[in-house]
Order: C-alpha cells, then sequence, then structure tokens
C-alpha cells in the first residue's frame, strides 16, 4: 500500500498532480482546491490510498489524514466509489461532513454531483458513528479553497511537516513564526517556507506525529 508520496510537483491538471517520487512520476488524483494550491516545482507531501481494481490501479491523494481518513469512510458506504468519495470532499470540508452525519442530515451529499438521494441517505446512515473520533485539523470549518495565498501556503507547509513525522502543534507553532519572519516572496512557496521550517526545526525538535 502507498501511504504517502513525498516530492516534486511535475505536472498540474484541475484534478491531477504528478509527483516525482524517487524519480518514478505518480499521477495521484486529488481534489481542484488542493491541485489549485501547487504550483510546478514545489516540494509536497500528500496522504495517499491505493485503489487497486482489475483493470487499473489509482492513487488518491489528500492534504491531513483527517481528509484522507473521511475519504476511506465514505468508499466504504454501499454506492460510493473513489472519485464520488473525492466529489464529496471537494464540495465539503471534513468538518462539514462530519456535521451533516451526526445531524443526520443528507442535504450537503444531495448536493454534491454524482450524489443521488438514496446514496445520500445512505451516507448518513452507514457513518453515523464513525465520524466522531477524527481529529479536525485547524481551520476546517471554512469553505474549501478559503483563505489567502498565505494560509494556503502556510497549511501545506504544516501538512507536510506533519507527513514527515512532527506532530501539528509542533509543525504550526513553528512554521507560522517562520512565516511572519520570512519575506514575501518566501512566504508564499511552499518549498521554500518549507525549507526555512525545516531548518527552524532542527532534528532535535522532531517528534512522532501522534505527540
Amino acid at each position: 500500500m502507498i501511504s504517502s508520496a513525498r516530492g516534486r510537483v511535475l505536472h498540474l491538471d484541475s484534478d491531477t498532480v504528478i509527483v516525482d517520487v524517487g524519480g518514478v512520476g505518480f499521477s495521484i488524483a486529488v481534489t481542484p482546491q488542493l491541485s489549485r494550491g501547487f504550483h510546478v516545482g514545489d516540494e509536497i507531501v500528500l496522504h495517499t490510498h491505493l485503489v487497486v481494481r482489475e483493470d487499473a490501479l489509482a492513487l488518491f491523494g489528500f492534504q491531513s489524514r483527517d481528509e484522507l481518513a473521511v475519504f476511506l469512510q465514505l468508499i466504504s458506504v454501499s454506492g460510493v466509489g473513489p472519485k464520488s468519495a473525492l466529489g464529496v470532499l471537494a464540495a465539503l470540508t471534513v468538518s462539514q461532513i462530519a456535521q451533516a452525519v451526526a445531524d443526520e442530515d443528507d442535504a450537503p451529499f444531495r448536493r454534491v454531483s454524482g450524489i443521488g438521494p438514496k446514496t445520500a441517505k445512505l451516507i448518513v446512515v452507514q457513518l453515523a458513528g464513525k465520524l466522531q473520533d477524527i481529529a479536525l485539523v485547524a481551520g476546517a470549518t471554512a469553505a474549501p479553497g478559503a483563505g489567502t495565498p498565505h494560509e494556503k501556503v502556510l497549511a501545506q507547509v504544516v501538512a507536510a511537516l506533519v507527513g514527515l513525522g512532527w506532530s501539528e502543534r509542533i509543525a504550526a507553532e513553528a512554521a507560522g513564526p517562520v512565516a511572519d519572519a520570512a519575506s514575501d516572496g518566501d512566504r508564499t512557496n511552499v518549498s521554500t517556507l518549507l525549507r526555512l521550517t525545516l531548518a527552524h526545526l532542527g532534528p532535535a525538535r522532531k517528534e512522532p506525529a501522534g505527540g
């Protein structure tokens, strides 16, 4: 199983990013919001899930473990395939999905392209009680794609640091001040801000992601 991918962005489409991982280009399906936040040449980390079928292998990527966890729950629902699940995450945040399930409200899911009334109801019924333990990342209540360019870059840097082994708290506490002290150009470039934050953290401060 390919659980994560870290490397340089080679190419971008509206719903796909090709990442150079150790000299191999991985085509990873992502939400349009996530794709728009990347640039060719960026060093990124994605949490991934490999879908294996008889005729194809498909890799799906997410900025946070919460999004991946919700994706896995969604594809466990009868009638919800990987592309439909990605569509739900493109239309709704993790917190909005969890809240809709908790409220037994299938209306938000019915508004997602490709999700019919029956499937929307199944999502609410079959995910009941399964999302309350998912740790919501800071800012998850904001609408998809919301935030300034600086905030989007900062969120990507924090996600990358979490993927590299730091806890989310340590990553956020380090990336924020580093971004504040950086030049305008550096604070809006993911790879540069990630490098500066890594230099600030140093190997001695690294800790398990669950810490």
